[in-house]
């Protein structure tokens, strides 16, 4: 066996976690996630693009916050005490995302995940990897890595 990830579709079931934005639930693979934790305070960043309002040190490491609403085209919210930071991982790059809230992590059957549907909006649907019906409500799987590459384009 390599060190590589099996593709999605060679898998028999996918570790996510589940949060939400707004009234939309989203998931990110468990392989990326670090940490979940409570929202504190972040300190801004002159200059820094929207999506990036500031940095946090989480356990000695100086990580950017990211508003996933901003990068998703929602318009970004207060802070409220079901808000959290996800301590995330790509390639060696760390970031905490900011979500309205944490639901769980789960364990779905890979034949649940399928292709989002046409006519999406391409600015939203190039940050979506898959998406799968679970629990009655649409879950979307977010591509890490199309995430930091929108970042680093600004």
């Amino acid at each position: 066996m390599t060190g590589a990830q099996p593709d999605l579709a060679e898998r028999t079931e996918q570790h996510v976690l589940l949060f939400r934005l707004a009234d939309e639930i989203y998931a990110l693979p468990s392989i990326h996630v670090r940490e979940v934790g409570r929202y504190r305070s972040y300190t801004p960043v002159p200059g820094a693009p929207p999506a990036i309002p500031g940095i946090v040190s989480h356990r000695g490491i100086i990580l950017p916050v990211v508003d996933l609403r901003l990068v998703l085209g929602m318009p970004s919210i207060e802070a409220t005490r079901s808000t959290r930071l996800i301590s995330v991982v790509h390639e060696d790059i760390g970031m905490a995302l900011l979500v309205d809230a944490v639901i769980d992590l789960e364990s779905l059957p890979a034949d649940a995940f399928g292709q989002p549907p046409a006519g999406l909006d391409p600015a939203r649907a190039r940050f979506l990897r898959a998406v799968a019906y679970h629990n009655d409500q649409t879950v979307a799987l977010l591509d890490i890595g199309e995430i930091v590459t929108a970042l680093r384009e600004g």
